[in-house]
Protein backbone atom coordinates (compact mmCIF):
# COMPACT_ATOMS: atom_id res chain seq x y z
CA UNK A 1 0.00 0.00 0.00
CA UNK A 2 1.25 3.70 -1.01
CA UNK A 3 0.67 6.70 1.07
CA UNK A 4 1.72 10.49 0.05
CA UNK A 5 3.24 11.97 3.38
CA UNK A 6 1.29 14.50 4.52
CA UNK A 7 4.22 17.00 4.88
CA UNK A 8 4.44 17.34 0.83
CA UNK A 9 4.56 20.84 -0.72
CA UNK A 10 2.67 22.89 -3.49
CA UNK A 11 4.76 25.56 -4.96
CA UNK A 12 3.55 28.34 -7.42
CA UNK A 13 6.01 29.16 -9.89
CA UNK A 14 6.37 30.82 -13.97
CA UNK A 15 7.13 28.06 -16.38
CA UNK A 16 10.34 28.91 -18.48
CA UNK A 17 9.27 28.05 -21.87
CA UNK A 18 5.77 30.41 -21.81
CA UNK A 19 5.62 32.91 -18.37
CA UNK A 20 2.47 30.78 -17.56
CA UNK A 21 1.87 29.97 -13.89
CA UNK A 22 2.95 26.08 -13.25
CA UNK A 23 2.27 24.09 -9.94
CA UNK A 24 4.22 21.81 -8.46
CA UNK A 25 3.57 19.51 -5.41
CA UNK A 26 6.12 17.35 -4.17
CA UNK A 27 7.20 14.67 -1.28
CA UNK A 28 7.59 11.35 -0.34
CA UNK A 29 5.92 8.21 -0.63
CA UNK A 30 5.81 5.41 1.63
CA UNK A 31 5.32 2.10 0.72
CA UNK A 32 4.14 -0.24 3.72
CA UNK A 33 7.09 -2.32 5.07
CA UNK A 34 9.47 0.17 3.54
CA UNK A 35 8.91 3.14 4.85
CA UNK A 36 10.39 6.27 3.04
CA UNK A 37 10.38 4.45 -1.01
CA UNK A 38 10.37 7.44 -3.19
CA UNK A 39 10.38 11.05 -3.39
CA UNK A 40 7.77 12.71 -6.39
CA UNK A 41 7.61 16.09 -8.54
CA UNK A 42 4.54 16.90 -9.79
CA UNK A 43 4.04 19.48 -11.83
CA UNK A 44 1.24 20.93 -13.37
CA UNK A 45 1.43 22.85 -16.82
CA UNK A 46 -1.02 25.02 -19.27
CA UNK A 47 1.02 25.18 -22.50
CA UNK A 48 -1.15 26.91 -24.60
CA UNK A 49 -4.55 26.10 -23.08
CA UNK A 50 -3.83 22.62 -22.08
CA UNK A 51 -4.01 20.99 -19.39
CA UNK A 52 -0.73 18.46 -18.71
CA UNK A 53 1.18 17.50 -16.16
CA UNK A 54 5.09 16.48 -16.00
CA UNK A 55 5.74 13.57 -13.03
CA UNK A 56 9.37 12.49 -11.95
CA UNK A 57 9.81 9.77 -9.28
CA UNK A 58 12.99 9.12 -7.59
CA UNK A 59 13.48 5.56 -5.86
CA UNK A 60 15.99 5.08 -3.56
CA UNK A 61 16.32 2.28 -0.85
CA UNK A 62 17.81 4.08 1.49
CA UNK A 63 16.63 7.76 2.40
CA UNK A 64 17.99 9.56 4.34
CA UNK A 65 19.17 13.33 4.69
CA UNK A 66 23.49 12.79 5.07
CA UNK A 67 23.57 11.55 1.21
CA UNK A 68 20.91 13.56 -0.40
CA UNK A 69 23.31 15.96 -2.06
CA UNK A 70 26.52 13.44 -2.67
CA UNK A 71 26.64 11.29 -5.95
CA UNK A 72 24.66 7.68 -5.10
CA UNK A 73 24.35 5.07 -7.19
CA UNK A 74 21.41 3.37 -6.20
CA UNK A 75 18.85 6.36 -6.98
CA UNK A 76 17.02 6.11 -10.12
CA UNK A 77 14.55 8.39 -11.35
CA UNK A 78 11.94 7.75 -14.09
CA UNK A 79 9.42 10.70 -15.96
CA UNK A 80 6.42 10.89 -17.68
CA UNK A 81 3.77 13.59 -19.12
CA UNK A 82 -0.13 13.38 -18.45
CA UNK A 83 -2.40 15.16 -20.20
CA UNK A 84 -4.10 14.55 -23.78
CA UNK A 85 -2.87 12.38 -26.48
CA UNK A 86 -4.05 11.91 -30.70
CA UNK A 87 -7.40 9.75 -30.34
CA UNK A 88 -8.27 9.63 -26.92
CA UNK A 89 -10.73 11.71 -25.36
CA UNK A 90 -9.43 11.03 -22.33
CA UNK A 91 -5.57 12.16 -20.34
CA UNK A 92 -3.12 9.34 -20.99
CA UNK A 93 0.88 9.22 -19.43
CA UNK A 94 3.72 8.75 -21.45
CA UNK A 95 7.37 7.96 -20.36
CA UNK A 96 9.55 10.67 -21.03
CA UNK A 97 13.30 11.52 -20.45
CA UNK A 98 13.21 12.20 -16.54
CA UNK A 99 13.61 15.44 -14.97
CA UNK A 100 14.63 16.75 -18.05
CA UNK A 101 14.22 20.37 -17.09
CA UNK A 102 15.79 19.67 -13.49
CA UNK A 103 19.38 20.77 -12.55
CA UNK A 104 21.92 17.50 -12.67
CA UNK A 105 21.73 16.99 -8.99
CA UNK A 106 23.02 14.50 -6.84
CA UNK A 107 19.27 14.21 -5.87
CA UNK A 108 18.48 12.65 -8.71
CA UNK A 109 20.55 10.16 -9.60
CA UNK A 110 20.66 8.54 -12.71
CA UNK A 111 18.02 10.06 -14.76
CA UNK A 112 16.72 7.50 -17.38
CA UNK A 113 16.17 8.37 -20.71
CA UNK A 114 12.48 6.75 -22.17
CA UNK A 115 14.41 4.07 -23.73
CA UNK A 116 16.20 3.29 -20.69
CA UNK A 117 12.69 3.16 -18.57
CA UNK A 118 10.66 1.22 -20.91
CA UNK A 119 13.47 -1.74 -19.38
CA UNK A 120 13.85 -0.88 -16.56
CA UNK A 121 13.05 -3.43 -14.02
CA UNK A 122 11.45 -0.90 -11.76
CA UNK A 123 9.50 0.42 -14.33
CA UNK A 124 6.03 -1.31 -13.03
CA UNK A 125 6.68 0.29 -9.64
CA UNK A 126 7.07 3.21 -11.37
CA UNK A 127 3.49 3.29 -12.42
CA UNK A 128 2.07 2.17 -9.42
CA UNK A 129 3.50 5.32 -7.89
CA UNK A 130 1.86 7.50 -10.88
CA UNK A 131 -1.34 5.85 -10.53
CA UNK A 132 -1.47 6.93 -6.90
CA UNK A 133 -0.34 10.13 -7.17
CA UNK A 134 -2.81 10.77 -10.03
CA UNK A 135 -5.37 9.34 -7.60
CA UNK A 136 -4.29 10.66 -4.02
CA UNK A 137 -2.95 14.40 -5.00
CA UNK A 138 -5.65 16.55 -5.15
CA UNK A 139 -4.25 19.43 -6.90
CA UNK A 140 -2.54 17.22 -9.12
CA UNK A 141 -6.32 15.12 -9.98
CA UNK A 142 -8.14 18.53 -10.38
CA UNK A 143 -5.82 19.90 -13.00
CA UNK A 144 -5.61 17.07 -15.15
CA UNK A 145 -9.32 15.28 -14.64
CA UNK A 146 -11.22 18.50 -13.28
CA UNK A 147 -12.90 19.29 -10.22
CA UNK A 148 -14.05 16.62 -8.44
CA UNK A 149 -17.43 16.66 -7.27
Amino acid sequence: MLQIDRGYTIQDSRCDCCGEQRRQSRGFVHKQGVGQYAVFFATCYHHQGIHEAWIDVIFDDQWGAEHLELPCDRRVTFGCRVGPVENSPLPACTLVNAAAVAPDEPLYGHKLSRNEALSHPMLKEYWEVVDHILEAEQMLRSHIYGPQP
